[in-house]
């Protein structure tokens, strides 16, 4: 299934006490249970004022029904073509 990164723009994200972020995670998890198995969340990286999430669905379309029923912003969505890490340098 394609994987997708998500950036919302969320002012103060890294500020968020625990009990915010559990709060919209449990939104998250609500929404994605309402959509069905053809989307996950996999993880998601919280900056000063933008939260990166990963995601796997069959299309973006869904990346942003869950993001519209949720009420998140999603403001770019791109697919994953491929990951490198530095494992990549090594030859075969």
């Amino acid at each position: 299934m394609p994987k997708f990164v998500i950036e919302r723009e969320i002012p103060g994200a890294g500020i968020l006490a625990a009990a915010e972020l559990q709060a919209i995670s449990q939104k998250s998890c609500d929404v994605l249970n309402e959509l069905g198995p053809s989307i996950q969340w996999i993880h998601s990286y919280v900056t000063d004022d933008k939260v990166y999430c990963i995601y796997q669905a069959p299309d973006e379309a869904t990346v942003r029904r869950h993001a519209e029923l949720g009420g998140f912003p999603a403001n770019s969505i791109a697919r994953v073509r491929t990951i490198i890490d530095p494992s990549t340098a090594e030859q075969a």
